[in-house]
């Protein structure tokens, strides 16, 4: 949830004006206590119970060992279609659950209008 902190505190990610969405596996309640704890502000954090929209969006082939998603990011354009999709977590693609924010911001610019 750090990273949700530190795109919404970003003043060049902000200036994309792009909404930031979560959508994760965890219970309404594990989110609710995140919110709290990381001071997350305006930022819809969704529960997917039922992987219905992790299956939608194909981030599933990602999974980690749990069968959770690793740490997707997906730039939806107006029309509802995907304009850039990139895995950080999954061990072939980094492995990590935390993607410095000059990095997101450069590559949602860079697909931003394709």
């Amino acid at each position: 949830m750090e990273q949700i902190v530190d795109l919404q505190n970003d003043p060049a990610f902000q200036a994309l004006e792009v909404s930031v969405i979560s959508v994760a596996f965890d219970s309404a309640e594990e989110q609710s206590q995140g919110i709290i704890e990381y001071g997350i502000q305006d930022t819809p954090m969704l529960v997917d119970a039922d992987h219905a929209v992790s299956e939608a969006y194909e981030v599933l082939q990602w999974a980690v060992g749990t069968g959770e998603p690793g740490h997707t990011f997906i730039l939806v354009d107006a029309n509802g279609n995907i304009a850039w999709i990139q895995d950080y977590g999954h061990p072939d693609n980094r492995g990590v659950m935390y993607v410095p924010v000059d990095e997101l911001t450069h590559e949602v610019s860079s697909h931003l209008g394709e």
